[in-house]
């Protein structure tokens, strides 16, 4: 048995697609608009919603009393931001709104960037969202959202026999 047959579709398709001139030709004109793009940061296949697009990084713990999720939101307001529990997500919405002006005798600079964002974090433990609690400093968003007391029981731990 062929090696080969064992590898998967694709797999064996690189080789005719190697040989196929319109798939090169695609490939050049794809990796042409990646190197065009890379000095912009912007994904270039995301090209028209990359402008006014912003999306915060977002780490969540979860340990058996608690939720902990620390969101990064540099350069937006507290007065920007809504954090909203329900039974099963935490969705932090928010507002990025950036003016820079720069005057001098011989030029004016003025930049501004705007963009929304929304993010939604679904919980798989039951929880008591009337005691989630949210602080914002630094451009950092820490929320704390306690598992309820049944969420802390469930689940039995199952001996293990050998033989």
């Amino acid at each position: 048995m062929k090696i080969k047959s064992l590898l998967p579709d694709v797999a064996r398709r690189a080789k005719w697609e190697d040989e196929n001139p319109f798939y090169f030709l695609q490939r050049e004109m794809n990796n042409l608009f990646d190197n065009f793009f890379r000095g912009f940061d912007l994904a270039p296949r995301k090209f028209a919603g990359a402008f006014g697009s912003f999306t915060p990084s977002i780490d969540v713990k979860e340990n058996d009393k608690e939720y902990i999720i620390k969101a990064e939101l540099p350069g937006v307001d507290e007065k920007d931001i809504e954090v909203k529990v329900t039974n099963d997500a935490v969705t932090i919405k928010g507002e990025k709104k950036e003016e820079k002006e720069d005057k001098d005798r011989n030029y004016y600079y003025m930049e501004r960037s705007y963009g929304s964002f929304s993010r939604v974090i679904p919980l798989e433990a039951e929880i008591e969202a009337g005691k989630a609690e949210a602080h914002f400093k630094n451009g950092v968003l820490d929320i704390k959202i306690p598992k309820s007391p049944s969420a802390k029981t469930k689940g039995t731990k199952v001996p293990i026999k050998a033989g």
